[in-house]
């Protein structure tokens, strides 16, 4: 069986290319540390700034393979998530977190290795008594996302596509992937890009 995680060697560039119908969130999410990727299957979270009890009871929720995503409403007044719950994400096999807001011990969980991509950082601290939201729609970036939805994010950009649209998005990253490595074989041997994308047909006249 497919999953999403087949999608970690071609990037979220080559598959927004090969995939127009991908959902790009515009929201400025950054991974924490250099490296960091991940792809996934998204368990979405909406979580009350101030307040992280929803976080801890989305780990417990999730299956190995999952990603979760979390409307924290944009909110930098507060970090619910540092070194601790990173741990408990990777005993249970969480693939890594999006998270619409800030997070703490940003050292210790680039140590860890876990992926995580955030909007900031604040070390502040939240109480425990929301229970939020598990599994129902969230809105990041202009993005509607809903539980089950496939989460790709690295260096360049966080996209979003529907499960159903995997294998069909597999197939059309690796025919752009194998013709991207033929145009820089060709660059090598020492053609233009101009020759290449027959875009040498002259100037204006």
């Amino acid at each position: 069986m497919t999953t999403a995680a087949a999608l970690l060697p071609y990037g979220t560039a080559t598959l927004g290319e090969a995939w127009p119908s991908s959902r790009l969130l515009a929201a400025p999410l950054r991974p924490l540390a250099p490296g960091m990727v991940l792809a996934g299957t998204a368990l979405t979270v909406r979580c009350k700034p101030g307040d992280n009890l929803a976080l801890h009871l989305a780990i417990a929720a999730a299956q190995p393979g999952d990603v979760l995503v979390v409307d924290y409403g944009s909110s930098l007044d507060s970090g619910p998530f540092g070194e601790i719950m990173a741990l408990a994400c990777q005993m249970r096999g969480i693939a890594g977190m999006v998270i619409d807001g800030a997070v703490r011990d940003s050292a210790q969980i680039a140590a860890l290795g876990f992926p995580l991509f955030a909007r900031g950082l604040d070390i502040r601290g939240t109480v425990k008594q929301d229970r939020g939201r598990i599994g129902e729609p969230v809105a990041i970036g202009g993005v509607t996302i809903v539980a089950g939805d496939i989460v790709l994010a690295d260096a360049d950009a966080i996209i979003i596509l529907a499960p159903e649209d995997l294998p069909a998005a597999l197939a059309a990253a690796d025919v752009r992937t194998v013709r991207e490595a033929q145009i820089m074989e060709r660059l090598r041997q020492g053609e233009t890009t101009l020759s290449i994308l027959g875009l040498d047909h002259g100037g204006p006249a």
